[in-house]
């Protein structure tokens, strides 16, 4: 089986404009059956996208739409002759479970998981009329329903499906409620948050009746009814209307689920329904919220009719229409609008307005029609005839509800409903009028910012009103609705508000400082409140649209109010802490000032503001840059400088100085400038100790270091008569005469005696001369000359005799007799120890004659097949050298030898003496002495074992020249 549309109908072409009145909304649609049927239509109900047929035959034809190719064909247990036709049939909106109710009053249960019906014994008899579902539906069971019947009975009834073919399929069956006619309508619900608590719409053809209440409960489900004691025990609140003396349709409509349940008053659970009787439809909203005992007395309260006048006819006598309208044959809801079946044609009500939106003729005359269906869970709306479906199909539905609310006042559904700009335009636009007669300018504000009305006159109308505050929303609000692009509008808005926001406050501060009351209502305690929530909302607009302030134009804007916190406030909002540093700085504020330095990381900053800080808060300041890591210490000795002329503290105190030192012991820095200017400090200071300097210097020296310029430094200890560190410095510089008579000249004798005493040993002739420029001194000073040789004696390369021409002419040998006889005799000791010297030089040369007088006797013996060292060839062949090694070597072997291993200017006289020798040139005695000269030179020493082999030590055992098999094992 296949639905496809009728060739008769045509789509709209054109929706892209969804407000179009000229669309239609409704639009009703023949469905093309693609089977055969042997029999009639007689019910059809539509659920979950499940189709039901039922035929004349008591087939059932169960169909579903997302695949309707698959049809499942399901008969009745018996006969049409033994029960009756199907009249009516009952599907839950899940369409798990089917209600059959036939002519004789035969019922049966069939449930999605099923085909084959089951008989339903207890409600044998019963012609069902209406059923109101369980709300907690699907489950495996109906749960616990209503079920209405033609004689005015309500029975609870709880249907499960069984597999035991002696079980009855409904647990239990009890009648609840009797009415004065046919239950025409049952509908049931919950209430939010109450779950014992249960609504009931039961309709008759005359009446309405709503019930609100607590039902009962039992431990275990199906037990017993839960119903029986609610409609005892609960009073109805009833409509009613006249009893018509022909025959009318009645019936009750609930609107489908909503597909949007985010209603902005909080109305998105609550259903429309409506009643059909014979005056025409009544309709309303199914109240959920507010007093139990009162709800049902405003859900009719805030019903209304729609009589059957309302529906014009297309039927005429005598060529004008007829002023009788007969009654509809079925009704139904949609989301918003009232669907009823009247004289074969679809009629369609807004239930908002009462406006006929649709009036389309379908039926043929003399057609009638099964029922009109409405799949409450897919919101699809069907159409049934005894041989032809129709589909009721919906076209944005919703596009005209805007306009509806927006007459009714009600803007902020009007806006939810709104779908285009131009319809949310024209809401807030209008909800924004509206809010300005009442008076409510906050409101308007808020709806007027989203609309498109001028902004002149927007603006105009709030300060022609006086009120400021509304017109600070409204500018907020324009302002978050303005494109980026737009920059210069946006920084107009928010230069406005600055200002509006800095009148405000200075309003504000005015009424708390005259205590004055603003109104009755607000004291000034209550404006201080304000005052708070006025100021944060300032400091949040300016944290998100600092990038739409201009920076100077603000800053005027503020400082022409006189708001000090506020300004600030902006500053370092938008981080310009220059601004707000030389703010505290030009107010000599220094907590302040530093406060905001330590937020800090930019050393332009540092640099910039060293001087002042330095001057007026140097400990602070000092502890904020040793935090520092990017700081360049020679950009900021101007600031310390300046600080170290103009202050009274002593070294251990000086924040100049301990900022140096923790630059250079903590960050290493090897800058002479921070070095010189630390030295600088030291020597410049007013008191004479000297400590600090010196133990600065020395810690360079134990370091080997000097990054300090040390000329530069000189100077200063000296100009400052800093003598310690200045010899120091001297000592460092190697300039040791220096030191010691800058120690001298300030009468420092110590110093320069320990000057002196630090030399090296090894110059002993510097050292004596700087002794004796100490012994001077010492001698010149000396009330005694005792005392002066007793000094002296601390030096072991003084003697007497150089101290002699240093005393004055007056001086007796007696004060200085000892020392001489000391020395007399130490000379007389070292002139024994000469002479022994002597005696053993003399008997040393003795031996050594001798010596040389047996050298002329010295031989050595050569054996007959003895070889060269070098060329291993028998030595005998000719010319050769034996040394006392044994080594032996042909004269030529050991001269080529000898002039390779030797230097190169002794290799060049070895060839030029073979050259004379050779070439016969010379003869006689120079020959003789160029061969002496020779032999000395080539013969001196073995080349094997004296110190030329030793200087070959990193030269290979086996050349690459060599034969290297003979070398191999």
């Amino acid at each position: 089986m296949a639905f496809t549309p009728s060739s008769g109908y045509a789509a709209p072409s054109n929706l892209q404009d969804l407000g179009d009145d000229s669309l239609p909304i409704f639009n009703v649609e023949r469905v093309s059956l693609q089977f055969s049927i042997a029999a009639d239509f007689v019910a059809a109900q539509v659920a979950n996208n499940v189709l039901v047929l039922a035929l004349s035959n008591n087939r059932i034809l169960r169909i579903d739409l997302n695949s309707p190719a698959d049809v499942d064909d399901i008969d009745l247990p018996k006969k049409p002759t033994e029960i009756g036709v199907i009249r009516r049939m009952f599907l839950d909106p899940s369409a798990s479970h089917l209600i059959i109710s036939t002519t004789q009053g035969e019922n049966f249960y069939l449930s999605t998981q099923s085909r084959q019906p089951k008989a339903l014994s207890r409600l044998k008899g019963v012609i069902i009329e209406s059923i109101a579902w369980n709300p907690s539906l699907p489950t495996s069971s109906t749960r616990e329903i209503l079920i209405g019947a033609a004689d005015g009975n309500v029975y609870e009834a709880f249907i499960e499906q069984s597999t035991d073919f002696l079980r009855r399929e409904e647990k239990y069956l009890q009648g609840v409620y009797k009415a004065d006619g046919p239950i025409t309508g049952l509908y049931v619900d919950f209430l939010p948050e109450r779950p014992d608590f249960r609504r009931a719409l039961v309709a008759t053809s005359s009446k309405l009746s709503h019930f609100v209440g607590k039902v009962g409960g039992h431990k275990y489900e199906g037990r017993g009814s839960i119903f029986a004691q609610f409609f005892e025990r609960e009073t109805p609140t009833v409509y009613e209307v006249p009893r018509s003396p022909s025959p009318a349709t009645s019936t009750l409509a609930v609107s489908p689920d909503p597909q949007d349940t985010t209603a902005p008053d909080g109305t998105g659970s609550e259903r429309a329904y409506a009643w059909l009787s014979s005056q025409g439809v009544f309709h309303g909203k199914l109240l959920v919220s507010g007093d139990i005992a009162d709800l049902g007395r405003r859900v009719y309260s805030e019903s209304k009719m729609v009589p059957r006048s309302h529906i014009p006819s297309l039927q005429t006598t005598g060529g004008r229409p007829r002023t009788v309208q007969d009654p509809a044959n079925a009704m139904i809801l949609s989301q918003f609008h009232v669907l009823q079946l009247v004289e074969g044609r679809i009629v369609a009500t807004n239930r908002l307005n009462d406006k006929i939106v649709h009036d389309q003729t379908v039926l043929e005359p003399g057609q009638t029609a099964l029922g009109l269906v409405a799949d409450q869970t897919k919101n699809t709306y069907w159409l049934f005839t005894a041989q032809e479906i129709f589909e009721i199909n919906v076209i944005d539905e919703d596009r005209d509800v805007w306009k509806i609310m927006l007459q009714a006042q009600q803007f902020d559904r009007a806006s939810q409903y709104a779908k285009t700009s131009a319809q949310k335009d024209a809401v807030a636009t209008a909800s924004g009028d509206y809010l300005v007669s009442k008076g409510q300018f906050m409101e308007a504000a808020a709806v007027y910012g989203r609309s498109t009305k001028p902004f002149e006159q927007v603006a105009l109308t709030f300060i022609d009103k006086v009120e400021p505050d509304a017109l600070r929303k409204y500018l907020l609000t324009k302002l978050t609705t303005l494109k980026r692009s737009l920059v210069m509008q946006r920084t107009m808005l928010a230069s406005w508000l600055v200002e509006i926001y800095m009148a405000k406050l200075n309003v504000l501060d005015d009424t708390i400082t005259t205590k004055a009351e603003l109104s009755e209502t607000m004291n000034a305690a209550d404006t201080e409140s304000q005052l708070s929530i006025v100021r944060k909302e300032y400091q949040d607009f300016v944290s998100k649209y600092k990038s739409d302030l201009d920076r100077k134009t603000t800053y005027e804007i503020i400082s022409s109010h006189g708001r000090e916190e506020e300004l600030l406030y902006f500053a370092t909002v938008i981080n310009d802490y220059n601004y707000v540093l030389a703010y505290w700085v030009q107010r000599e504020r220094w907590s302040e000032s530093l406060s905001v330095l330590k937020k800090q990381t930019d050393p332009e900053i540092f640099y910039k503001y060293s001087s002042v800080l330095m001057a007026h808060a140097p400990t602070e300041f000092v502890d904020i840059m040793m935090r520092q890591t990017n700081l360049d210490a020679r950009r900021l000795i101007p600031a310390f400088l300046n600080y170290n002329r103009i202050t009274k503290a002593p070294l251990p105190q000086n924040q100049a100085i301990r900022y140096l030192q923790f630059e250079i012991n903590q960050h290493n820095s090897t800058d002479a400038a921070v070095h010189n200017t630390l030295i600088s400090m030291y020597a410049s200071a007013p008191t004479r100790d000297e400590s600090a300097l010196l133990a600065y210097l020395r810690a360079q020296s134990y370091a080997h270091e000097q990054n300090y310029d040390a000329d530069f430094a000189l100077r200063l200890c000296i100009q400052h008569k800093r003598v310690v560190s200045a010899v120091h410095i001297y000592s460092a510089m190697r300039q040791d005469a220096q030191a010691v008579d800058l120690a001298l000249k300030y009468d420092d004798v110590e110093l320069a005696a320990s000057v002196a005493d630090r030399m090296e040993s090894g110059d002993q002739a510097r050292r004596k001369k700087l002794w004796l420029a100490i012994a001077k001194k010492v001698i010149g000073q000396a009330e005694g000359i005792k005392g002066a040789i007793e000094f002296l004696k601390r030096c072991d390369l003084l003697r007497i005799e150089d101290l002699i021409p240093f005393f004055p002419d007056f001086v007796v040998i007696d004060d200085f007799k000892e020392e001489i006889c000391t020395a007399l005799e130490e000379y007389s000791r070292h002139i024994d120890a000469l002479k022994r010297e002597m005696d053993e030089s003399a008997e040393t040369a003795k031996h050594i004659k001798l010596d040389i007088k047996s050298l002329d006797q010295r031989y050595a013996i050569v054996e007959p097949g003895e070889k060269c060292f070098v060329c291993r060839l028998p030595l005998l062949a000719r010319m050769f050298f034996v040394f006392p090694c044994q080594h032996a070597f042909h004269g030529d072997c050991l001269a080529k030898r000898v002039v390779e291993l030797a230097g190169v200017a002794k290799s060049r006289r070895i060839r030029e003496l073979q050259e004379e020798v050779d070439g016969g040139g010379r003869l006689g005695a120079k020959r003789e002495q160029a061969v002496r000269e020779l032999d000395e030179l080539v013969a001196g020493a073995c080349v094997l074992c004296s110190d030329m082999a030793v200087k070959q030590i990193d030269e290979p055992f086996v050349l690459p020249s060599d034969d290297r098999n003979e070398w191999a094992l």
